[in-house]
């Protein structure tokens, strides 16, 4: 499936972004779809997760309360709500999609579809 993310920006700390992940020429289906970022000189990690399928929703204890994953069936989207942004929270961030149980959806090797990433920047 490809996937293309959209919703990035520049912000200032307090502000919220909503970053959307679509699934182009194809559907979710069953896969799960995970939401990643990545900031300079560091590793990619997960920040959240939800199974297109069904209605479990997984998050980083760091954006736990403040970032919300969510499906929309009309769009065949994956949405990303991100409140209360702080500097922390700059990075590229990317959506995946692939056939991962709940137990495995925080590590990024075990997506097979990525899209090409999308920057947020979070700053005053």
């Amino acid at each position: 499936v490809q996937l293309v993310e959209s919703g990035g920006g520049l912000v200032q700390p307090g502000d919220s972004l909503r970053l959307s992940c679509a699934a182009v020429g194809s559907t979710f289906g069953g896969y799960t779809v995970g939401w990643f970022r990545q900031a300079p000189g560091k590793e990619r990690d997960f920040v959240a997760a939800i199974r297109w399928s069904g209605g479990n929703t997984y998050y980083a204890d760091s954006v736990k309360g403040r970032f919300t994953i969510s499906k929309n069936w009309a769009k065949n989207t994956v949405d990303l709500q991100m409140n209360w942004l702080n500097t922390d929270d700059s990075a590229v961030y990317y959506c995946a999609a692939g056939n991962v149980i709940a137990s495995s959806n925080r590590r990024p090797s075990n997506y097979h579809s990525w899209g090409q990433g999308t920057q947020v920047t979070v700053s005053s």
